[in-house]
Parts: C-alpha cells; sequence; structure tokens
C-alpha cells in the first residue's frame, strides 16, 4: 500500500470503551476501578514522533483514573462530554488533520468527519457504520494496538 500524500497531525481516541474496556467496576464507594489491556502501549509507543496523541473522556466520575493510566503513558487527556466531542475536535485539531478512534453513539459523527476513523470489534453499531477501520480485538484487549498497526501500514509505509 502507498503512503497518501497527507499525512494526519493527530491520533485521539476516547478512554472508555477504546482504551479500557469501558466496564466500571463499583462498590460502595463509587467507581473503583477501570480495565486496561497490556498491548495497546506498545502500539502507541510505535507511533511515537509519527503522531501527536492525545485522549478525551467524558467520564466524570472515572475520570481521575484515566487521567493516571493516560499520563503514565505520558500523554494528554482532555475531559470533554459526548455532546461537545464533534465541536471540540473540529476546532482544536481540524477533521483533516486527525485520526479518531471512538466506540459510542457519539463518537460516531466524530468518526465520519475525520481523515480516517476506527472503532474497536465490540463498538456501537454506530462507530462501526462510521468508521473506515474496525480491529480485530476489543476494547482494553488489544484495539489500539490493532489500530496503531494499520495507521502504520496505510500512512507510514
Amino acid at each position: 500500500m502507498s503512503c497518501p500524500e497527507v499525512i494526519p497531525e493527530f491520533f485521539i481516541l476516547d478512554v472508555d470503551g477504546v482504551l479500557s474496556t469501558g466496564q466500571f467496576l463499583y462498590s460502595s464507594n463509587g467507581k473503583n476501578y477501570k480495565v486496561f489491556g497490556p498491548h495497546d502501549a506498545d502500539g502507541l509507543k510505535m507511533l511515537k514522533g509519527k503522531l501527536k496523541i492525545a485522549f478525551i473522556s467524558a467520564d466524570l466520575k472515572g475520570f481521575e483514573i484515566s487521567k493516571k493510566r493516560v499520563s503514565d503513558m505520558g500523554y494528554p487527556l482532555f475531559k470533554i462530554s459526548e455532546s461537545d466531542r464533534l465541536s471540540f475536535i473540529e476546532s482544536k485539531f481540524g477533521f483533516k488533520n486527525v485520526i479518531y478512534m471512538g466506540d459510542g453513539y457519539y463518537d460516531a459523527p466524530v468518526l465520519k468527519a475525520c481523515v480516517f476513523g476506527i472503532a474497536p470489534a465490540n463498538a456501537r453499531k454506530e462507530a462501526k457504520e462510521a468508521a473506515k477501520f474496525i480491529t480485530e480485538s476489543r476494547a482494553g484487549e488489544g484495539a489500539v494496538l490493532d489500530a496503531c498497526l494499520e495507521i502504520i501500514n496505510r500512512y507510514f509505509k
């Protein structure tokens, strides 16, 4: 596959249902844990120096958990509501500069508008219909690694 003439500048990913399994583990004290897979950080490392990587989350109660995981990997995390996702990405990054990975109903318009939209295998049907690529792996189980490998094949070979 030949490289496209224009390579996007950013890879923006939703956290819950993409980097994590999307499950929220509650106790009587509230939301305490999220499940993240071990392989996705490897894929993101492969893209370092090729794309600017950032994450978004609308999960207010679990934001600190997501922030800890994302900052441990060395990336920025933005707190953006689902309804503001489309306008935030357009104004901050520009759709022509973005590869986006999302899994939910509110991700579908972003997946459709950006240069290259990616959804995990277990994403909502709206997200999968809007995406240009659907990973073989499920969220939190290597979906981000799958996405990174596809980005490398599509844009950097």
